[in-house]
């Protein structure tokens, strides 16, 4: 290309990760964030199949590993606290529901973050506004810096991607829920957890779950229900508090504490479940990486692998094509289109399966889950976590 410069959108997981590869290729790289600062904190995310492999290319795997959160993996409770099936996070090979190496979100964009240091820039509290398309380059508009132009723009900025929005179309176009909604937030106290990620169903379609933080007493909260869809502002705070309190006021187990806790914390996020599908993650001089482009949503464990691995792919395509950002783009669909595919292929049951709506769907959820070392089970589960590493990486050359 004959502007060497690439502008990024969102300074998460892929947009870091992408960096790094883009400057190991000569390429000058710009990552834009609506934050003011990386954001910290957030709930576990899987390192497993191909996605693993991408940190060990990168040489941060010892750096993860010693960050990582310790799990003895997933367990479903009733009511009451008990247990009523478990996978240890040993199963399938290290593979499983919780795989062998969890680590915070946050923990992870800082290591990518730190690893593109101090050759990326970064514009934080800022963000894309227009997008202009020539033969030669993009021009870009921000909302508070001065317009600039670039060979490529990147929009890896979530499954409400700006960047998507202004290239593309409406976000009701590539957006499929799932009729899932879903909190996370931060708690603290003497909740015992001996390790395991607890979840809890109750009827109407409602889990509330809390894991390990890695810190002393920290707790990783989740509330999940389903619905149909709901009119609600993504920038009211309040509003989605209130909207999940009212939602688990009447459950058991250790919903009552979760909830106290939910009203205070400062990391609370709500949204909606679904999956991002597009034919085609490249218009022009514009490309979708991550969430972005194929949101495949919690349920699968893949997102991670899914922006990692396109990260990887992308950028070894950008730079292979020695200048040429057609071939790299629509190389860069043909590697990552059939892992996408199948990455976005829900777990048995699916959304019913996460969030059964009543008690039978419960205890039949809970006997398959203690079957999983069985067949039809086994053989089941074993082919939806395969999926993390079911792709041939690309040898791609390093030029630094």
């Amino acid at each position: 290309m004959p502007n060497n410069e690439i502008l990024i959108c969102g300074a998460g997981i892929a947009g870091p990760a992408l960096a790094y590869w883009l400057r190991a290729r000569g390429f000058r790289v710009t990552i834009v964030e609506r934050a003011p600062q990386p954001r910290p904190g957030g709930q576990t995310v899987d390192l497993r199949g191909a996605g693993r492999t991408v940190i060990e290319r990168m040489g941060l795997m010892d750096r993860a590993r010693a960050e990582s959160v310790v799990q003895s993996g997933l367990a479903f409770v009733d009511a009451s606290g008990r247990i009523t099936a478990r996978m240890p996070a040993d199963s399938f090979g290290g593979e499983g529901m919780v795989s062998e190496i969890e680590i915070l979100r946050g923990d992870l964009a800082r290591l990518l973050y730190e690893s593109t240091l101090p050759d990326t820039e970064y514009l934080f509290d800022d963000t894309v506004t227009g997008i202009d398309q020539d033969a030669d380059a993009v021009t870009v508009t921000f909302e508070k810096s001065a317009s600039r132009r670039f060979g490529l723009i990147v929009g890896a900025d979530g499954p409400h991607s700006v960047v998507r929005a202004l290239a593309f179309g409406p976000e009701e176009q590539f957006v499929r829920p799932l009729g899932l909604y879903t909190s996370w937030f931060t708690a603290t106290g003497d909740l015992e957890l001996d390790g395991w990620y607890l979840m809890h169903n109750a009827p109407g379609g409602l889990v509330a779950s809390a894991r390990p933080g890695r810190l002393p007493g920290e707790i990783k909260a989740g509330f999940s229900f389903r619905s149909a869809p709901l009119a609600h502002d993504r920038r009211d705070v309040a509003a989605q508090r209130e909207l999940v309190a009212r939602r688990f006021e009447h459950v058991g187990w250790e919903v009552p504490r979760l909830l106290r806790a939910m009203r205070t914390a400062p990391d609370f996020f709500f949204d909606s479940m679904g999956q991002v599908r597009l034919d085609h993650w490249s218009r022009g001089r514009v490309v979708l990486l991550g969430d972005a482009g194929y949101c495949a949503t919690p349920l699968t464990g893949l997102g991670t692998s899914l922006a990692l691995v396109g990260a990887y792919v992308l950028a070894g395509e950008i730079g292979a094509a020695a200048g040429d950002h057609r071939t790299a783009l629509r190389r860069y669909d043909e590697v990552m289109r059939p892992y996408v595919s199948q990455a976005q292929q829900l777990p048995p049951g699916g959304a019913s399966g996460y969030a059964p709506s009543g008690r039978l769907g419960i205890r039949l959820r809970d006997l398959s889950m203690r079957q999983m070392s069985r067949w039809p089970m086994r053989n089941l589960l074993a082919a939806q976590f395969a999926k993390a590493g079911d792709i041939a990486l690309p040898e791609y050359p390093d030029t630094r």
